[in-house]
């Protein structure tokens, strides 16, 4: 009996969701799935957040989940099975506004009414280690499939390291095709086992963020059948490069015209308005974009992460890039969230910012044009970014950018989960203080 997966993600990024026979999905369709409201808002353990809004203030009702999409083989595992994925209303079919995807769809309907199409593609880093590795509680560096050689050093770009991969690597790319995301390159990123893997540009904003989720599962998926661990885990080497989530942004009016271009290589004052949101909006929208503990490890200088909101033309140590090209391909590359965020939550912060440059008309601070790393003490043309998750969290707390984008909804339970989470891990002694002061002191 074949079974349907009906999946729905969380603040956290996480699928959630139940199987059900084949046999059910015209129901599914009909009716949708009921899932506790609560389920979005859990913690990256899955327990419940009870300061979020959404849990015991409402007696843990259910929001109604319904499919959003078509159904979608899943090329790994053993036995035949679909998924689809599906959105949360509330019982009167109102959205609820704690669903990720709903957020999206908020931000891109204010888009629409101000007449702009977004125009979305994103990139996803991450990273091959061996299957052991979950087990075993830290990083395995996997071997060469051919070759057998340790990935011991960064071969960025490196055609060899994809031949050693190409099975698991063409595997992926039959599963992306057989779930129709429209994938452009693979190839070897900076660290050991690392990999990209981009999406093309969608002229929908939530479709491209669900090719974006769906990426991420089959990547998982697959490696697995392959006895290997795949990971967007933002920093799991300390030595070793992060792994980025970056987004390239172009605007569309009513014609279907880019409305980042006029012409010209620097693009137009819209352009230089939208910058300018984002980095207005880069502080209490941080927490999005680096919403784990480990998150902060990326943001390290001369590391390909930015460390301050800044912008510039085709400049990868900047926040905001402005990639050069043909004029009527301008757009903006976002660069600051990394693989382990939401990708809902990401477009929709990032969309809000801009939205909100875009009506302001204010311009940007001056582009950095040179190294951003060694410039950073400069305040004209930098924003200090948060340097660790609190600061982050209250930032995010204190923002009045976001919630008339978001809602107040978000806002409470995506504060209350990530302070929740920093809480538990706040307790736990780690082993390297073990290591260093147990038999020292």
């Amino acid at each position: 009996m074949e079974e349907i997966e009906i999946l729905a993600c969380d603040l956290n990024g996480i699928l959630r969701g139940k199987r059900v026979p084949r046999e059910q999905l015209d129901k599914v369709r009909k009716e949708g799935m009921k899932f506790p409201r609560s389920i979005l808002a859990l913690d990256i353990w899955g327990e419940d957040v009870l300061a979020n809004g959404v849990t015991w203030e409402r007696g843990d009702g259910d929001g109604v989940c319904l499919p959003c999409g078509p159904l979608l083989p899943m090329m790994w595992g053993e036995l035949p099975r679909s998924q689809i994925l599906t959105t949360m209303v509330e019982p009167d079919g109102t959205p609820f506004m704690g669903d990720p995807r709903q957020i999206l769809n908020a931000v891109v309907e204010q888009c629409r009414a101000d007449g702009y199409t977004p125009v979305v593609a994103l990139e996803l880093e991450f990273y091959l280690m061996g299957g052991e590795s979950v087990a075993q509680g830290r990083p395995v560096p996997p071997r060469a499939p051919v070759s057998g050689y340790e990935l011991d050093s960064p071969r960025v770009y490196a055609m060899d390291e994809l031949s050693e991969f190409s099975a698991v690597l063409s595997a992926m790319r039959r599963a992306c095709a057989s779930l129709g995301l429209p994938t452009e390159s693979i190839m070897v990123e900076n660290g050991r086992g690392q990999f990209e893997i981009t999406l093309t540009h969608q002229a929908d904003a939530l479709l491209a963020a669900d090719h974006a989720i769906l990426l991420k599962r089959a990547v998982r998926g697959v490696a697995r059948d392959f006895g290997l661990h795949g990971t967007f885990m933002a920093k799991p080497y300390g030595d070793s490069a992060g792994s980025g989530l970056h987004i390239h942004c172009s605007l569309l009016d009513e014609a279907g015209r880019n409305l980042f271009d006029d012409g010209t290589e620097a693009g137009s004052p819209l352009l230089r308005n939208a910058v300018a949101g984002l980095l207005a909006a880069a502080r209490e929208s941080f927490l999005i974009f680096a919403p784990n503990a480990n998150s902060y490890r990326r943001f390290v200088s001369n590391a390909h992460a930015p460390v301050s909101g800044s912008w510039g033309y085709e400049n990868r140590s900047v926040a905001v890039r402005i990639p050069m090209g043909a004029p009527a391909a301008r757009r903006f590359e976002h660069r600051l969230a990394g693989a382990d965020a939401n990708p809902y939550l990401v477009t929709a912060a990032l969309l809000a910012a801009m939205l909100h440059g875009l009506r302001a008309k204010e311009p940007p601070p001056p582009p950095i044009d040179g190294n951003a790393y060694e410039d950073a003490t400069q305040p004209t043309s930098h924003i200090p970014l948060p340097r660790d998750w609190l600061a982050a969290i209250e930032a995010f707390e204190r923002g009045t950018l976001l919630e008339p984008y978001l809602g107040p909804v978000f806002r409470r339970a995506f504060a209350a989960c990530k302070r929740q989470e920093r809480e538990v891990l706040e307790r736990r002694v780690t082993d390297v203080e073990y290591e260093t002061y147990l038999g020292a002191l």
